[in-house]
């Protein structure tokens, strides 16, 4: 379903369910104070803004009704944040307040919101999930030593554009950045390439899947459509889930046969540590946990690194001063032509520059996934009742005036400072922050860094049909020809 059909099943949706709701009669007001927020008819006249870009509205409607404010559709009451003083407030003051999760119709195909370490409720299980990933699949030793696999992934991706660049031909850069963050992230996980070694059908699965994921669903905002799954969302994700796992119990079984060889050598890889947990205790980790484990990962990793990538492209192309000094940078510190190396990403503060100021513009997640009140909390003066979902807008953060210049691509802003991505600083939060942060963050700025300061350092790049960088649209997907420089990978 495109976006202008689905805007107005949602339109259509919640006049009916007004008038539904109207007359029922009203519901009770409770006796304490909310935040304020739009009417219902004001939603209504925004509705096609609200479907199509629902961060930019959110951020307009903050401007009159505050940087907390409430929307209210059918029975579900969301919270919606837009400053960093106030996701300062849900994500460190009362963050154990708001450790559960809003789980979307879409993430229950095959059980998943039972398994998922994105959408568990917090409890025993989550917490355990959650060790497992700190301690076991992305703690910094985890990380440094599967560092030879990415490095393999990053040659491959640079051998690609080389081709491009002897052709002459544009490389779409998003395109590339998909490719490229699927096989870094699969192969770290399984040593597998999971889009060369499948046929043709798999190679449009997780697109597809992640395509569904982002979809606003109707049936999120009215719980009575649920069962009748209005725009199949739930319907696609449970093939393309399914296929997903198909391809995984193959690679899983795999594995656990080659482990039962006496002459087995470990690779390393986040498939092994998990085959190792499962072997000392099947009860916390059974096959069907690491599929779920796994899926997690990929899809969350792929779409942060991939969007992240391609934003940052876009930026660096579209301001040639930037390019430049993150060139001059990469050539004094490693050498020209290099590939940079997960050991040269401290010693880049430019670079490591870019990466904050184009995720501050581009938060791979301009909505932070939301956030549930286990109990009603008070906040700057309003309650946010149990049960509401919380919905923090870091795109609507980035733009705010505790930035100078806010609109501006300055990576500049962020040399000298302590601000980093890591969920300490409330200005920059583009993984969440708390108890329930993205927990493949580390190796996403990792993968982040190593490939934007690779293309960076490796090619100069020119703009399809001779655009000039001022000419560019970043609504569009980036089309670039890469020069190669010296050939050093």
């Amino acid at each position: 379903m495109d976006y202008g059909s689905g805007a107005m099943l949602f339109l259509l949706t919640c006049i009916v369910t007004y008038f539904f709701g109207s007359f029922l009669g009203r519901s009770k007001k409770p006796n304490y104070k909310l935040p304020p927020g739009p009417s219902f008819f004001t939603i209504m006249s925004n509705v096609v803004e609200l479907y199509n870009k629902p961060q930019q509205t959110l951020a307009e409607f903050a401007k009159l009704y505050g940087p907390i404010m409430r929307i209210k559709l059918c029975t579900e009451t969301t919270i919606i944040i837009s400053s960093s003083h106030m996701a300062k407030e849900i994500l460190f003051t009362n963050d154990s307040l708001f450790t559960d999760r809003s789980v979307p119709d879409n993430t229950t195909t095959q059980n998943h919101n039972n398994f998922s370490l994105v959408f568990l409720p917090f409890s025993p299980l989550w917490q355990h999930l959650r060790k497992i990933c700190h301690n076991n699949l992305l703690s910094t030793k985890t990380l440094d030593g599967s560092q030879e696999l990415r490095r393999k992934k990053l040659k491959d991706l640079l051998n690609d554009m080389h081709k491009s660049s002897i052709t002459g031909e544009a490389v779409d850069v998003g395109r590339a950045a998909f490719k490229a963050c699927i096989n870094f992230l699969s192969y770290t996980f399984v040593s597998q390439d999971f889009v060369e070694n499948l046929d043709d059908e798999y190679k449009n699965i997780v697109s597809t899947l992640l395509s569904a994921v982002g979809t606003p669903n109707i049936a999120d905002h009215f719980p009575v459509l649920k069962i009748f799954d209005p725009q199949g969302i739930r319907r696609h994700t449970t093939l393309y889930v399914s296929k997903v796992f198909y391809a995984l119990d193959i690679i899983i079984d795999q594995r656990m046969k080659m482990r039962q060889s006496e002459q087995y050598v470990s690779k390393n890889d986040m498939l092994d540590a998990l085959l190792d947990i499962s072997k000392e205790d099947n009860q916390k980790m059974d096959k069907r946990q690491i599929k779920h484990l796994l899926l997690d990962l990929l899809v969350a990793g792929t779409e942060t690194s991939a969007y992240g990538l391609e934003r940052a492209m876009s930026e660096v192309v579209r301001h040639p001063e930037v390019m430049s000094k993150a060139k001059k940078e990469l050539e004094e510190t490693i050498g020209l032509g290099k590939p940079i190396e997960e050991s040269d990403i401290d010693r880049l503060p430019y670079l490591n520059a870019v990466i904050k100021e184009s995720l501050r513009l581009h938060p791979p997640a301009p909505m932070l996934l939301p956030r549930k009140a286990r109990v009603d909390v008070e906040i700057a003066g309003y309650t946010i009742p149990k049960g509401a979902q919380v919905l923090i807008n870091e795109w609507a953060i980035g733009r705010t005036d505790i930035w100078d210049d806010a609109h501006l691509f300055s990576p500049e802003r962020f040399l000298g400072s302590e601000i980093d991505v890591k969920g300490r600083h409330f200005k920059l939060t583009p993984f969440g922050s708390g108890r329930r942060i993205c927990p493949g963050s580390p190796l996403a700025v990792r993968m982040l860094h190593l490939m934007l300061g690779s293309l960076i350092n490796s090619f100069d790049w020119k703009l399809e049909n001779n655009m000039e960088p001022k000419d560019m649209n970043l609504d569009k997907q980036l089309r670039a020809i890469p020069v190669a420089l010296n050939k050093v990978y």
